[in-house]
C-alpha cells in the first residue's frame, strides 16, 4: 500500500459527518433538537403569535392631522415614520411577551385608510427552542375629532387669550414683536391669532400657555397688564368652576425715533434734565437721548406707567434734510458722536437761502452731501398738555433722527426675506389701511437692513439661491445690506432635490 493510500485513509477517518434525526411528526431528516420536531411541524404545532392581535384600529383627527395616542394624547407623526411605528407597536398588545427583532411597514395606498406593519418575532418553545416567525399587523384608521378641533367646531376653541395693544398709527411694533416670537417657538401652542386695529390677539388652550408668552413680552418689552377672568360652567357636586381667561396688555406708545416731552415729575426725578428727548430704542427699558448734550436715560417701566405720556412727533412727520456742512465737537457717548451740522431743508434746497445750525448725535455717520431725516419742531402742532413741562424753555429748531437711504431700488435688490405668523385678517379692512401697513412692513424691512443690533434679535432667511447671494449690483453700492452669513436657509420652501 502506497504512503498516498494510508494518507486517504486518515482523512477519511478525521473527517464526521453531523449526525442527523428524524422528525417524530413527518419523517424528515434533520439536525436533532430538544423538540424532535422539524421547523415546519414546530409552526404548525406551536403559533407564537398565539394572542396578538391581527387587526387593530387607530383614530385619526383629519382636523389638525394627529394620531390619539391612548388614553388621551394626540400624537402628529407623518406616514411610515419613526414616531408612527413607535405609536403602533405601543398599540399591540402581547407583544411584551416575546422578542422583537424586526418591524417595518408595508406599503399601502394612502386613501386605503389601511396601515400594515409587519413584525418579526423570536420566542423559546419546548426545551429551549427558540422559533422565529413573521407575520404583518393591519391598523384600520378611523376618523375621531380631538379635543382641540371639537372646541373649534363648537366655538370655544380658547380658554385664555392675551390682548397686544399698543395706541399709535404704525404697526412696526408688531411686525418685530412677530419675529420674536417666531424666533423663540411661542406661536406653537397658539390655537388662533387674530388681527385688530391696533395689536393682536393670541389665543390659547389653557391660562399657564398665555402666561408665558405674557412673562416674555415682559422681557423685552416695558409693557403693563391686566388679568380678568369670566364664568363659563360651574359643577356645585364637585365644586369645580370653569373659567375664560383674558391678559391686557399694553405696549407704551413711545417708539424708536419718536420725539417725547417728559412730564414735570419725571424730568425733576431725573436731575431736571431738559424734557424734550429723541427714542433711540425701546427694549424692556425705554431709551431716552438728548440730542444737545449726549444725555442718555434708562426709563424702566414702572417709572413709565407711574407718569406716562407720549410722542410729541413720530416717523409720519419726518422731514428730508440736506446736510451743508458738519463738524464734530470731540464728545462722544457709546455710538453717538455730538457734532454742530449747517442744514437746509431738501425741498428749499436751490429756492431760498433758509439754513439751520443744529446740533445732532450723528456725527458719526453724516458727511457733507448727505441727507438727514428730521424733525422740523418749529412748523409742528403740540397740544399744551404735551409740552407742558418745557416751562419758560424753548423747543429746538431743527432735531435729526438719521441718515437717509433711497429707498427706490432698495426692495427690489433685498435678497432676504422674513416669514410671518398665520394671522385672522382683521375685519373690514379698508384700502388704505393695506396700504398704509404695506409702508409700514417695508420702513420696517429697512430699519433691519439699517440696525444690525435689531439683526442679532431675529431670524433672516434666503430669499434666492446661494449662486445668486454672492452676486453683487452696482446698484446697491452706499446702501445698507445684509451680509450673506446673516441668512439662514428656509427649508420649508425647499423641494427635494434640494437635499
Amino acid at each position: 500500500v502506497s504512503s498516498r493510500s494510508f494518507a486517504m485513509a486518515d482523512y477519511n477517518f478525521t473527517q464526521r459527518t453531523q449526525a442527523a434525526v428524524i422528525c417524530c411528526l413527518c419523517g424528515v431528516g434533520m439536525p436533532p433538537n430538544p423538540s424532535n420536531m422539524c421547523v415546519n411541524c414546530l409552526r404548525t404545532q406551536v403559533d407564537i403569535t398565539e394572542g396578538i392581535p391581527k387587526q387593530l384600529v387607530i383614530h385619526f383627527c383629519k382636523g389638525c392631522e394627529r394620531y390619539l395616542q391612548p388614553p388621551n394624547v394626540w400624537v402628529r407623526a407623518e406616514l411610515e415614520s419613526r414616531e408612527l411605528l413607535s405609536l403602533l407597536l405601543k398599540r399591540i398588545r402581547g407583544i411584551s411577551k416575546v422578542t422583537l427583532s424586526d418591524a417595518g411597514f408595508v406599503w399601502t395606498e394612502p386613501h386605503s385608510k389601511r396601515i400594515k406593519v409587519k413584525l418579526t418575532i423570536q420566542k423559546e418553545v419546548m426545551a429551549s427552542t427558540i422559533l422565529e416567525q413573521k407575520f404583518i399587523v393591519e391598523f384600520v384608521v378611523a376618523g375621531q375629532q380631538c379635543t382641540e378641533c371639537q372646541k373649534s367646531d363648537a366655538d370655544l376653541n380658547w380658554w385664555a387669550v392675551l390682548q397686544l395693544r399698543q395706541k399709535v398709527s404704525h404697526k412696526r411694533t408688531f411686525f418685530y414683536l412677530e419675529q420674536l416670537i417666531l424666533k423663540h417657538n411661542l406661536h406653537q401652542s397658539c390655537v388662533g391669532i387674530k388681527e385688530h386695529p391696533d395689536g393682536l390677539d393670541f389665543q390659547f388652550n389653557n391660562k399657564n400657555q398665555a402666561h408665558k408668552l405674557l412673562d416674555f413680552l415682559t422681557s423685552i418689552s416695558p409693557i403693563r397688564s391686566k388679568l380678568a377672568k369670566e364664568l363659563i360652567s360651574h359643577d356645585i357636586h364637585s365644586n369645580t368652576f370653569n373659567y375664560k381667561f383674558t391678559f391686557s396688555v399694553e405696549i407704551p406708545p413711545v417708539c424708536r425715533d419718536d420725539v417725547v416731552c417728559l412730564p414735570k415729575p419725571v424730568a425733576h426725578h431725573l436731575g431736571n434734565i431738559y424734557p424734550v428727548m429723541l427714542c433711540t430704542r425701546v427694549s424692556n427699558v425705554i431709551q431716552l437721548l438728548d440730542p444737545n448734550t449726549l444725555l442718555n436715560i434708562d426709563l424702566p417701566a414702572d417709572a413709565f406707567w407711574h407718569c406716562p405720556f407720549r410722542a410729541l412727533v413720530d416717523r409720519r412727520q419726518l422731514i428730508k434734510f440736506i446736510i451743508l456742512d458738519i463738524e464734530p465737537l470731540g464728545q462722544y457717548h457709546n455710538k453717538f458722536c455730538l457734532a454742530e451740522a449747517t442744514i437746509a431743508r431738501d425741498s428749499d434746497f436751490g429756492k431760498n437761502d433758509t439754513q439751520y445750525i443744529v446740533r445732532t448725535h450723528l456725527g458719526y455717520l453724516l458727511r457733507p452731501g448727505d441727507f438727514a431725516m428730521g424733525y422740523d419742531m418749529q412748523s409742528a402742532n403740540f397740544n399744551d398738555d404735551d409740552i407742558n413741562s418745557l416751562g419758560n424753555r424753548s423747543l429746538p429748531d431743527i432735531i435729526l433722527v438719521k441718515k437717509h437711504h433711497e429707498r427706490t431700488n432698495r426692495k427690489r435688490l433685498r435678497k432676504w426675506k422674513l416669514r410671518n405668523l398665520d394671522k385672522q385678517e382683521q375685519d373690514n379692512l379698508r384700502k388704505g389701511d393695506a396700504d398704509r401697513m404695506a409702508d409700514d412692513y417695508e420702513d420696517f424691512m429697512q430699519e433691519i437692513e439699517e440696525d444690525p443690533e435689531m439683526r442679532n434679535q431675529i431670524n433672516l432667511y434666503k430669499a434666492v439661491p446661494d449662486d445668486q447671494l454672492a452676486a453683487e449690483s452696482s446698484d446697491a453700492e452706499g446702501l445698507p445690506q445684509v451680509d450673506i452669513s446673516e441668512l439662514l436657509d428656509d427649508f420649508d420652501q425647499m423641494k427635494m432635490e434640494d437635499v
